[in-house]
């Protein structure tokens, strides 16, 4: 019997805790059960009491006080140590029936998704074979505000590519915080950020100020003083990340609004057909005047 499950990541303070908590909410209103798994060592208040808590087997506070460690040394401890005792999820994991879906709401740092094998050797545990065999697919947030500052959105995008190629798994990226862009950002405008392209650099915000300095960006030697102030050498390097991300074309982005309990839903049917948990339903057909006949 298979089971189901998404992994809630990102990196720090774009929303991942708000999402688990929404899409929580949004199950329980329509009848669907959910298992929430917290596995954020360091993590302290929930809107929705974890079923499963990796706190019970070791919390990031106690390794740092111990250890004499740093938040990011401790808490790749804590990943670590829960490696070496597997049975502390399987064992609360192994009897749920596939009408759950098993949200794992994962830590911020984002060593853990693109330096270090921990969480690719979680995913295999978790997805193969046997007592567990789960369908997982991985949710990728990037804080929607991001887009004002081109260098924090591509960075973004890279690091989203990076755990695409890590994990292996069916993966989602999306746009969280999108309430927070209704005031500064026309919806015309925003959708040339859904698939990232060189473009975007073309007319950055923060780039209007450096614009009197007269250096070739492409030619600007890294080591000359004018080159360095007038943020050239910076431009290089925003414009090589782009390219990578374009030349791989991997990377597309959904928008999500935990607010608003349709856009929760949309993220949802995404999570359910990535997961297949939907697999036996026929695909459900549009009445006639639901579409649009201009397009």
């Amino acid at each position: 019997m298979s089971k189901y499950g998404v992994m809630v990541m990102g990196p720090a303070g774009v929303g991942k805790s708000t999402f688990c908590a929404s899409l929580i909410t949004h199950l329980q209103l329509n009848r669907r059960s959910a298992f929430y798994v917290n596995l954020d060592p360091a993590a302290e208040h929930f809107e929705h009491p974890p079923d499963l808590d990796i706190k019970d087997l070791i919390s990031l506070e106690d390794v740092m006080d111990e250890l004499k460690l740093g938040p990011n040394g401790g808490l790749l401890y804590c990943f670590e140590f829960l490696m070496e005792n597997l049975d502390f999820l399987s064992e609360a994991l192994e009897f749920l029936t596939e009408e759950y879906l098993v949200i794992f709401d994962m830590p911020g740092q984002i060593e853990l998704y693109t330096h270090v094998p921990v969480v690719p050797t979680l995913i295999k545990f978790l997805t193969q074979a046997g007592a567990l065999d789960m369908r997982l697919c991985a949710a990728y947030l990037l804080d929607a505000t991001f887009v004002i500052d081109r260098a924090k959105y591509f960075a973004g995008s890279l690091s989203a590519m990076s755990a695409m190629i890590m994990l292996e798994i069916p993966h989602l990226n999306i746009l969280s915080k999108m309430d927070l862009l209704k005031d500064q950002m026309r919806k015309k405008d925003f959708k040339r950020f859904l698939v990232p392209d060189t473009t975007l650099l073309e007319d950055d915000p923060a780039d209007r100020s450096r614009r009197k300095v007269k250096v070739d960006v492409h030619s600007a030697d890294p080591t000359d003083k004018d080159a360095i102030m007038s943020g050239a050498t910076f431009k290089q390097l925003n414009a090589a990340v782009a390219n990578l991300i374009e030349s791989f074309s991997m990377v597309s982005y959904l928008k999500l609004d935990s607010t608003d309990e349709d856009s929760v839903q949309a993220i949802l049917s995404y999570i359910d057909d990535c997961i297949q948990f939907h697999e036996a339903q026929e695909p459900k057909e549009l009445a006639d005047e639901e579409y649009d006949e201009d397009e």
